[in-house]
């Protein structure tokens, strides 16, 4: 209350607000932490997922006593440690079409905390058409950017990004990796833009985007622009019911390969079963790891042989096509992309993925 910019007004405006969280991860942590020692008066969270120990070195919200709980049941006990005042709505279930417009609608702002394309862009066609403003941020490795999508007062998600881009053209949302610190610096942006929208004062950043370069320790900021032809909120708009967009980061074109059983799998349970029964790596069959170096480094699988998923085809001679390939990366993705490569490319020999990857494989221990 003491900063002028708040005051008491401003005060009592958070304590009646009500917050939608989209997502208790690596950008949901600190926002709703922020959020609730704020006194906002009401925290939605959405979250069908459970804390996982990789999680931790961005999800602040989350503990090592809390592995396998449910991240919505988490994060409402660590804010409410904070907050016992404030109501916390959880909301256990996948977003999707059919459910996006029930829960989003009575909230005063939402936030994006998600990680993959199709989530984003139901958020975004939801708040669109819901007229509530969407706080939007995403990160990747280093670099991270945050903007408020609010379609009465400017631009919308698809003003910027009228379409998701094709499958395949971006690294896996699970695999890519981030930076610990970085979504708490893009997630608290989001808090601060949430609390300027929610008091009224200030300039949120409607119509323009702010990049960050955490590596190079730099920020700049682009302008977005309202879409004469936008299809969501322009005059003639195409969109007008809510879709589950097409998941960007799968593999492309591998459901009809697995659907003719033409890419078989193993799991891990299974394939330590074959080691137990004698049947070594590099006799029985090729263990192929296509991560990149220090992947492996921080999680081998023993007994794989290392060829980069992006040399695999040129460096297909290297394969025995007379035993049987199993192969695997980070989480059973990029394995699968190898796989396809392969077989477009003319290899022979029989290729297995290893569903789950090495998570899977460190897991089953």
């Amino acid at each position: 209350m003491l900063v002028p910019e708040v005051g008491v007004v401003g005060q009592q405006r958070i304590r009646a607000a009500r917050v939608l969280l989209i997502g208790a991860g690596g950008l949901g942590a600190p926002a709703a932490l922020y959020l609730a020692a704020a006194g906002v008066g009401a925290l939605g969270i959405v979250d069908f997922d459970v804390v996982d120990i990789s999680n931790l070195q961005r999800q602040i919200l989350h503990t090592t006593d809390g592995v396998g709980v449910s991240k919505a049941q988490s994060a409402a006990a660590a804010i409410t440690a904070l907050n016992p005042d404030m109501e916390v709505i959880l909301h256990e279930e996948r977003l999707d079409a059919s459910n996006a417009l029930r829960l989003l609608e009575g909230w005063d702002v939402v936030i994006d905390g998600t990680d993959n394309f199709p989530t984003r862009y139901l958020v975004g066609d939801a708040c669109a058409m819901l007229g509530i403003p969407l706080v939007h941020g995403a990160v990747l490795h280093s670099a991270g950017q945050v903007g408020v999508f609010d379609a009465a007062r400017g631009p919308c998600h698809r003003c910027l990004h009228p379409e998701p881009p094709p499958p395949g053209s971006v690294p896996s949302c699970a695999e890519a990796g981030v930076l610990g610190v970085l979504p708490g610096i893009i997630g608290t942006m989001q808090a601060t833009e949430a609390l300027k929208l929610i008091i009224g004062g200030g300039e949120p950043l409607i119509g323009r985007l702010l990049l960050l370069d955490a590596w190079g320790a730099s920020v700049r900021e682009i302008p977005v622009a309202k879409r004469p032809d936008c299809p969501l909120c322009g005059p003639s708009p195409a969109i007008t019911s809510l879709e589950t967009v097409q998941e960007t980061c799968a593999v492309p074109d591998t459901t009809e390969l697995e659907r003719n059983n033409a890419m078989k799998s193993i799991t891990a349970m299974d394939l330590r079963a074959r080691i137990a029964a004698g049947e070594r790596p590099g006799e029985a069959y090729t263990l192929l790891d296509v991560r990149e170096a220090d992947e492996i480094a921080a999680m081998p699988v023993p007994g794989a042989i290392h060829i980069p998923l992006g040399e695999v085809v040129e460096r297909a001679g290297e394969l025995d096509a007379g035993r049987e390939t199993i192969v695997t990366c980070q989480g059973g993705i990029r394995s699968k992309k190898a796989i396809k490569a392969l077989k477009a490319a003319g290899y022979t020999g029989a290729l297995t993925n290893l569903d789950g990857g090495a998570r899977a494989w460190y897991k089953s221990a």
